[in-house]
């Protein structure tokens, strides 16, 4: 099957064709199966065709497939935003509006606070990845492969460091860069807003410091500058809870939504305060294809799987697997690449790093191919590209991914 007409500027990791796919595997077009850690990078909480999505989606597809709701409301929408708003554990009244992937919800995002606050500059967080658009390029705090070439990116955006008990950046380095940034940087009352990811996914599945965040929540609320919460990657159940900025103990202001939110089809939400997302003028948001109508079918179903019991139960199991089993790596001194394990919840990456304590990336690659040849795909993560992020489905069976586990670590065993 050629690939000549395909943009040699995507990036493959696996260089495969997938044919078809069950919960936690996949099949090629040669017929080889596949344990998927990859999840299409966070899109797969409830594994590939889940029944009750599917089912959703054969039968949305029979009544309406599309209808553009700023044309012509449509029943699908308004039941989604009624479920997804009463989702968000927030004390305060939500409203929203949908779009067609994470980062239209994060340049909608960026119109809302500017309208809000009549401030244009935004803080984000380095190893920070909030999409491929032009506006949200400026947001990821990393160069490569990115930002090359591009020119020059709609701002201001400045980024200080992320702190996190996985990279060893403290809180009071946070606070103190911060206090550097706007006495040499910036005057603060130009701030529209801080962006931040609670679990850095790109990043390598930091876990943001609690400290921190709650330190940032009361600067924010006393500066009048809005904060934006990421949730795209770590929401809907990745670490073991509907949100992960609810394990920080804060409220944003506005919420960033997509990847899991639909079981595989494209969709993605901003949500937050009432007052904020009314605030632009009537057509400011909006989108043809936002919140087509087999989308919204299948994040209805996805929410009818998403009890809070049942999250609970997947991300601990899943969570309990993973540290057992590097807990064993590392006693048995596995690979002397074996680093640290990162995150929360079943939201976990493993760093692979020298002796010295830099990173590893050669030998991620090698363990890629490794684990693809062997019947496993991994995803990379990290700003070095070094660390492992593990995004099997959460309703993977557990001999399942005991599998590829074992797989994982005869794997590790050969890293050279």
């Amino acid at each position: 099957m050629s690939r000549e007409t395909i943009s040699q500027s995507i990036s493959i990791v696996h260089p495969i064709s997938l044919s078809h796919g069950k919960n936690a595997e996949v099949w090629d077009t040669t017929g080889k199966r596949y344990i998927d850690f990859v999840g299409g990078i966070g899109v797969l909480n409830l594994g590939h065709c889940h029944p009750g999505v599917v089912a959703a989606i054969r039968e949305q597809a029979t009544k309406l497939t599309h209808y553009a709701f700023n044309a012509a409301p449509h029943a699908p929408y308004i039941e989604l935003m009624d479920r997804l708003t009463a989702f968000i554990p927030v004390g305060y009244p939500v409203s929203g509006m949908l779009t067609n992937s994470g980062a239209e919800a994060a340049e909608n995002a960026l119109k809302i606070v500017r309208g809000a606050t009549g401030r244009t500059a935004v803080i984000a967080f380095d190893g920070a990845f909030h999409g491929r658009t032009l506006a949200t390029l400026n947001l990821n705090g990393k160069v490569a492969p990115y930002k090359q070439k591009i020119g020059v990116l709609p701002g201001p955006v400045y980024h200080l460091p992320y702190p996190s008990a996985d990279n060893g950046v403290t809180c009071g380095e946070a606070l103190k860069a911060m206090d550097r940034l706007f006495s040499v940087e910036i005057d603060v009352d130009d701030v529209a807003c801080f962006i931040i990811e609670p679990v850095q996914g790109e990043g390598g599945f930091l876990a943001l410091d609690i400290e921190f965040a709650h330190a940032l929540r009361r600067f924010c609320d006393e500066k009048n500058i809005l904060l934006i919460a990421d949730e795209i990657q770590s929401g809907f159940g990745r670490t073991g809870q509907r949100f992960a900025f609810s394990r920080l103990g804060i409220e944003p202001d506005l919420i960033l939504l997509g990847k899991s939110i639909a079981g595989g089809v494209p969709l993605g939400a901003v949500v937050g305060r009432k007052a904020l997302l009314d605030n632009l003028p009537k057509g400011g948001l909006g989108g043809t294809y936002s919140g087509n109508p087999i989308a919204c079918a299948a994040a209805l179903a996805t929410l009818d799987a998403m009890t809070d019991a049942q999250l609970k139960t997947w991300g601990s199991q899943q969570e309990a697997a993973i540290v057992r089993r590097y807990t064993a790596w590392r006693e048995q001194q596995l690979s002397p690449y074996l680093g640290r394990l990162t995150g929360v919840g079943a939201m976990r990456g493993i760093e692979l790093a020298h002796a010295d304590g830099t990173p590893a990336p050669q030998q991620l690659t090698q363990l890629l191919s490794l684990a693809r040849d062997a019947g496993l795909l991994l995803m990379p993560s990290g700003k070095s590209r070094h660390i492992i992020r593990l995004l099997a489905p959460l309703t993977t069976e557990p001999a399942v991914l005991e599998q590829g586990l074992d797989i994982l670590e005869t794997c590790l065993k050969q890293l050279n």
